[in-house]
């Protein structure tokens, strides 16, 4: 995959000086989104039908948009896994236990696994990231250890503050849950 850098320089000239200056970088088309993993198609009643069907036409199953998931993961033979899609350092298996919320921050924060101690409690968005909808029960990678359960995410629930989005790594749901909640954990960290 070819990535593109742009060099974006915003300023406000005084005196001949730069206000600001960043970097952005860019993936080219959709594909550095991941795939669902659906690879079935499937009628109003849930039976699983021929993905062609021009009665249930462009259905995920058919299309299977997104990057590949055979090869996306590296266990890394240390506790953790490399999405070689986004670059994130998981940890491989699920944290022992419940936490509420602050508990989750708190141990992913002081965690330190494989010779790293950056590791944090993933976003909503990196967490979904990692979800096989084409698996159930745990819906997520064989290589990784889980639970079939609700897991957190460092994002608050802005809708409603008290709550904190969740994912569920039995079936895939994404949604808000109380913060005072008990759910599980798994510890991301940028790789290197």
């Amino acid at each position: 995959m070819r990535w593109f850098f742009v060099r974006l320089v915003v300023g406000l000239v005084l005196g001949g000086g730069v206000l600001c200056s960043c970097a952005i970088s860019v993936a080219p088309e959709s594909r550095a989104l991941p795939a669902t993993g659906q690879t079935q198609c499937y009628d109003r009643f849930g039976n699983v039908i021929a993905c062609g069907s021009a009665d249930y036409p462009g259905q995920d199953g058919f299309y299977q948009a997104g990057c590949p998931t055979a090869g996306r993961f590296t266990d890394n033979g240390d506790g953790t896994v490399t999405d070689n899609r986004t670059g994130l350092m998981w940890q491989k298996k699920t944290a022992l236990g419940t936490y509420m919320w602050q508990e989750a921050l708190k141990y992913c924060e002081n965690l330190s696994l494989a010779g790293h101690d950056d590791w944090r409690l993933p976003n909503v968005r990196e967490l979904q990231s990692i979800v096989d909808y084409g698996r159930r029960n745990p819906s997520i990678d064989p290589v990784f250890g889980a639970v079939s359960s609700f897991y957190w995410s460092s994002s608050t629930y802005v809708h409603y503050p008290p709550y904190a989005w969740i994912v569920s790594f039995h079936y895939g749901y994404v949604g808000g849950h109380d913060k005072t909640f008990g759910h599980y954990v798994r510890a991301v960290r940028r790789g290197s």
